[in-house]
This record gives C-alpha cells, sequence and structure tokens, in this order.
C-alpha cells in the first residue's frame, strides 16, 4: 500500500470512528469552566498530533446545564475545534456574574425580599410566589448575541456534526425531555419518566436546560403542540449517558464536574456545628449536578461486562452493544478553589449569601455555582487543561487512536471502560 493509500485509509478510519463518538457534558453553573479547560487541553494534544484544525474529534455532543451552553459552542463550530475552543475558552475567561444573573442591588434586593415575604406571609398576603432568586436575563442576551442555530445546522449538513443533544425537566410534567438534531434520520424515544424529540434548538432550549432550580427562572417550551415550564435538565437525571448513546454512540469522553475526592482535602474546612443552609444546598445541589453520571457509568460498566460474557447478546439494533467510556474530572477540589475566591462574588450577592453561610469555606460549593467570575473561572481553566495534560497519553489512544509506548504502572491511571 502507498503511502498516499495508507495516509487516506488512517483518515477514513479516524472519520468513522469520529461520527461514533460522543462529548458528554453535564452542569454545575460557574463549575463548567472546567469542561472548557479539558477541551482546550483536548485541542492542544490534536495540536501536537498535526490534528489542530481537524473537526471536533467527536461526532455526537450530548449536554445539560451550562453543559449544553459548552456544547452548543463546540457544535457551532464543529469544523475547526482548535478554533471553538479558543473562543469557549475565552468567553469563560473574561465572565462575569453580571453576564449570568442581575446582581444590582435593586434587582437582588427585590428578589431577595419577595422570597422571604413569601415564604413568611404568603399565607396571609396571597401573592404569587417569585420565579426565582436570579433575574438570568442577562445570560439570555449573551446567548442570543452568541448562539447562532443555524450554523448547527450548517454543522450536521456538511457532516461534521453527527448529533447535538439538549436536556431539560419539565417542571409541568415530570418528563426528561431531550432535544436533538442530527444529521441522519434518527426516531425519538420514550422510556419511563424520559422521552427524546426532534427539535431545532435554540437559545430557549439552552437557558431551560441551564435554568438551575430555584435560582433561575423556568423558561416554556413547545413540545407536542403545546407549552411546558422547562428547568435544569441534570435534575432527577438518571441516565445521563442514554442520549448519547440512543444518538448512535460506541465511545463516549464524559466531563464531569465532581472531584476525585482524596484524603486530607478537605481538612481545612471547619466540619463540626450544625450545617449552615448554603452547606446543605451545596449538597443538595451535588446531588443534583454531580451524581448521577458516575452513577451511569458504572450501570454502564456493568452492561460491557455483561455483554462481553454473553456476547450472544449484543444486538445493536436493539441497543445491546458495548459503549466504551473515559471519564475526566477534576483532580483538586473545586470547593476549596471556590473558597479562595468567594470575595470575587458581587457584594450584592455576598451580603444575600451570608446569613445562608454561602461566604464562609463549608459554604463555598454552594457559592461555587454562582461564581462567574474570572479569578474562578481562569483556575477552573487552568485546572481542566493540566488535568487533560496528565491524561495526554489515554486521551490521544481514545479519541484518535496513537498509542504511545507506555509502562504498565502508566496505563493504570486511565480511566477508560472496555
Amino acid at each position: 500500500m502507498s503511502a498516499l493509500s495508507a495516509h487516506s485509509a488512517e483518515a477514513s478510519a479516524r472519520a468513522r470512528q469520529r461520527q461514533s463518538t460522543a462529548l458528554v457534558m453535564m452542569g454545575g453553573g460557574a463549575r463548567a469552566a472546567y469542561q472548557a479547560g479539558v477541551l482546550s487541553g483536548i485541542a492542544k494534544i490534536a495540536a501536537r498530533l498535526g490534528l489542530a484544525h481537524c473537526p471536533l474529534p467527536f461526532g455526537i455532543i450530548a449536554g445539560t446545564s451550562a453543559g449544553a451552553i459548552n456544547g452548543a459552542g463546540l457544535a457551532v463550530g464543529a469544523a475547526d475545534f482548535r478554533a471553538a475552543t479558543d473562543k469557549l475558552s475565552a468567553l469563560w475567561h473574561s465572565l462575569h456574574a453580571d453576564d449570568v444573573y442581575r446582581t444590582d442591588v435593586l434587582r437582588v434586593g427585590v428578589s431577595g425580599a419577595r422570597w422571604l415575604s413569601s415564604l413568611a406571609f404568603g399565607w396571609v398576603t396571597r401573592r404569587s410566589s417569585p420565579r426565582a432568586l436570579f433575574d438570568n436575563a442577562p445570560l439570555g442576551s449573551f446567548l442570543t448575541e452568541l448562539f447562532e442555530p443555524e450554523r448547527v445546522q450548517a454543522s450536521l449538513d456538511a457532516g461534521v456534526l453527527q448529533a447535538f443533544a439538549v436536556t431539560a425537566l419539565s417542571y409541568s410534567t415530570g418528563r426528561h425531555v431531550t432535544f436533538y438534531q442530527s444529521h441522519r434520520r434518527i426516531h425519538g424515544w420514550q422510556r419511563s419518566q424520559r422521552m427524546a424529540v426532534e427539535s431545532a434548538i435554540g437559545v430557549d432550549h439552552l437557558l431551560a436546560s441551564a435554568s438551575i432550580p430555584f435560582l433561575f427562572p423556568a423558561i416554556p417550551l413547545e413540545l407536542e403542540g403545546h407549552h411546558e415550564w422547562f428547568g435544569d435538565g441534570t435534575m432527577r437525571q438518571m441516565s445521563p449517558l442514554s442520549p448519547a448513546i440512543h444518538l448512535g454512540a460506541s465511545r463516549i469522553l464524559a466531563i464531569g464536574a465532581a472531584s476525585r475526592q482524596r484524603a486530607g482535602w478537605f481538612d481545612t474546612v471547619p466540619s463540626g456545628g450544625y450545617p449552615s443552609l448554603a452547606q446543605v444546598g451545596g449538597q443538595a445541589l451535588a446531588s443534583i449536578f454531580l451524581d448521577g453520571l458516575q452513577a451511569d457509568i458504572e450501570r454502564l460498566m456493568h452492561i460491557n461486562r455483561l455483554l462481553s460474557r454473553m456476547p450472544e447478546m449484543a444486538n445493536d439494533t436493539e441497543g445491546w452493544r458495548p459503549v466504551q467510556v473515559m471519564t475526566i474530572s477534576p483532580s483538586e477540589p473545586i470547593e476549596a478553589i471556590a473558597a479562595e475566591h468567594l470575595n470575587r462574588l458581587p457584594r450584592t450577592v455576598r451580603a444575600f449569601l451570608s446569613p445562608l453561610g454561602g461566604t464562609e469555606a463549608r459554604g463555598a460549593a454552594f457559592a461555587s455555582y454562582l461564581l462567574f467570575e474570572p479569578e474562578f473561572t481562569q483556575a477552573l481553566l487552568a485546572l481542566g487543561e493540566r488535568d487533560a495534560a496528565a491524561q495526554g497519553d489515554q486521551i490521544a489512544a481514545f479519541l484518535y487512536g496513537v498509542v504511545p509506548e507506555t509502562t504498565p504502572a502508566k496505563k493504570e491511571v486511565t480511566e477508560v471502560s472496555q
């Protein structure tokens, strides 16, 4: 085989692999800056392989909450991975809280007062309850300027993107709904309390998926000929990998926002005394944003082991097929990083969170979801890049089929499930 033929065969094999490789990103508010850092790190790995300005190494993007917004940025620029990740990093690098939600004294003060009065005296006044603690209208304007739905469709039409999916929860019915666009015809699916519908994804879908419960208001979306109110898609999301698999993925790169806990991380955080409201809220949000992905990966690994022992059960038409998964998650505690930057929260937000314990170290987990400030997001971007570089060999092998010389000890670092 000539060198030219070998290069062509290699490119074709890489294209086929890319089409069936999915990127899954979950939510976490400001924590999602970490995802942009990981993606930037992967783009640098691609550059070292001479693939800097090639299409995305994943043909399927499934995002939820802030992960859906990051996914939209990639889908728009799917033809040039490096350019798309550079733009995404630049956005997170300079983002401020008032780009996401209103932080002026009047808005925050009125919203907080309405919440407190509704909780205390709503039964007397019979006033309608406030829609959310914060007004995220700035995020809507921000996304309207930056997100170009027609470019997502252009990426699909050109075949550089196979599918793009965004998931949100209907407050009206309790159903998880995945809205998706695809390069080829894919029929929607329905499971218990879950369904998927083909839809042109717009700014409202992104806003709905990223509307953190209680913090940001619900968004109306059209579904089956009528409107329902939707909120953050990570709520009650028991199978975050499911949309990617339904859309044809046999390989999934999942970027999480839950730190890999190690002994000694939280030794400096006071643990005694009754937990503050912010501390309780941080754990509640963690159960929404951080726990579902790892549990779903464990289920998938169990199915993979079952199929390896009973290969006759594998049937792609029925959905039973082995799926490889690689996960990348923070190697340092995001809560500890957030604690270092609590003073960067807007003064009005700090005043609001202070009585709840949200400006203390042990309440930093709760505050981290709202810490859309450059000092914090830049720290997460840098952490994401470092973590991608640390798994550079595994990423190169998983996404690009480039297997370097490795020692057995180094191979144990990988988190790829076969």
